[in-house]
């Protein structure tokens, strides 16, 4: 086997890690929620997981391939079983045709998902664009692969939707791949179908790939539409992302799953083939009763985060933090302007003095500052309590 020269610098005394990990800053998320679990008698509005318990019918699954005996590898793509179900499940809700033999890749967590897929088609130096605020791993994924981040900044009075005006200012012949997250963390936006297509007819017009992370798109409180791989044009360019972790209360289980083109699925099979094997067998059990028997657990969890989403809006526009009303998700991000802080002082001096747990909007990108993420993944006693408290700070420290 011919092995190339490393494009990493000499080592030195002072560090053996390869310069394109040293860089890459640690998660602003849980940096945080380190200090946090420190401190008693804390509101958290801060983690992203739902505060339900995995419905009974999916644990039992898992508990009965358990008593089976069903503890072995699955194949590298995945239960076919489970590929099935995601294969039929994904064009009955949101449209679109995969083959369960060479376009369906089970996954652990759609993390690792769109780990695979950018190693799996960036040479060093392709540019990929993305939207901010986004979630934390986005532009380091990138960057482990040797790729250019090039993250594209996103508006509250655009309802925090990517705009086809600002990725043709960002666009240049190097860039590749652009990367989507609707229903978004951490501003809970969401797309129209009017939406996408613009946005599709942007990716067909410079010939880029597009890598969809819809893993809250069951968690959506505008209609739904089909995905942005159903538009015409879209499907060969497209790589779909989704999984169970959100909507079915799984995030434990980090079952997920990919969708697309052959060879982009091919490649990614090879490199989890050569790192993970297969997701945790159990838990793919698990996936499939989701999927087949779930679904009345699922609509009303989602209902129930709609209705918290409802109060926590108008309970943080009534204290003059300016929150747009998101469209999916469990996540709001109100603005915090009005107390002339920093994001990362908004959240320190919050939890310091009322013991509320808040993420600072700018470890979501420097487009988030000004803003905190509050996910409303907690129980209603809890928002309303962190309600109270808020007002109490925010009275405290309003500039003027």
């Amino acid at each position: 086997m011919n092995v190339s020269k490393s494009p990493c610098k000499e080592p030195s005394s002072s560090s053996r890690v390869a310069p394109h990990i040293q860089d890459i800053p640690k998660s602003g998320i849980r940096k945080f929620f380190d200090l946090v679990s420190t401190m008693r008698d804390v509101i958290s509005l801060g983690i992203g997981e739902p505060d339900f318990v995995t419905p009974w019918r999916i644990r039992e699954a898992m508990l009965y391939s358990l008593q089976k005996g069903y503890t072995h590898y699955t194949s590298n793509l995945g239960d076919r079983r489970l590929r099935e179900v995601i294969c039929r499940h994904f064009r009955q809700r949101y449209g679109g045709e995969y083959s369960p033999v060479n376009q369906c890749l089970v996954t652990v967590g759609v993390s690792e998902g769109l780990d695979l897929a950018v190693r799996a088609v960036i040479c060093p130096g392709d540019e990929v664009l993305y939207h901010e605020p986004c979630y934390v791993s986005y532009g380091p994924t990138v960057a482990m692969a040797h790729g250019v981040p090039v993250s594209v900044r996103t508006r509250a009075e655009h309802d925090f939707v990517v705009q086809v005006e600002d990725l043709e200012k960002a666009v240049t012949p190097r860039t590749k791949v652009l990367m989507l997250n609707y229903p978004n963390n951490p501003t809970g936006a969401g797309m129209t179908w009017e939406d996408k297509e613009k946005v599709a007819e942007f990716a067909i017009r410079h010939n880029l790939l597009v890598f969809s992370d819809e893993i809250y798109e069951d968690l959506s409180y505008i209609p739904r539409s089909p995905s942005i791989a159903a538009i015409p044009g879209m499907a060969e360019r497209t790589v779909v992302f989704n999984g169970f972790s959100k909507a079915y209360a799984m995030t434990g289980m980090r079952v997920a799953y990919a969708l697309g083109p052959r060879d982009i699925i091919d490649a990614m099979m090879k490199i989890h083939q050569y790192t993970i094997l297969c997701a945790p067998t159990p838990c793919q059990f698990g996936a499939i009763e989701a999927l087949q028997g779930a679904e009345k657990e699922r609509e009303a969890m989602r209902r129930e985060y709609e209705q918290r989403r409802n109060v926590i809006v108008k309970g943080f526009n009534a204290l003059g933090l300016t929150c747009f009303m998101p469209r999916g998700a469990f996540y709001v991000f109100p603005c915090i302007e009005s107390t002339d802080m920093k994001s990362t002082e908004f959240a320190e001096r919050l939890l310091e003095e009322e013991r509320v747990a808040v993420v600072p909007g700018d470890a979501f990108g420097a487009s988030g500052e000004g803003f905190v993420r509050c996910s409303y993944a907690t129980g209603m006693k809890e928002i309303q309590e962190a309600l109270a408290r808020i007002g109490h700070f925010v009275e405290r420290h309003r500039k003027g």
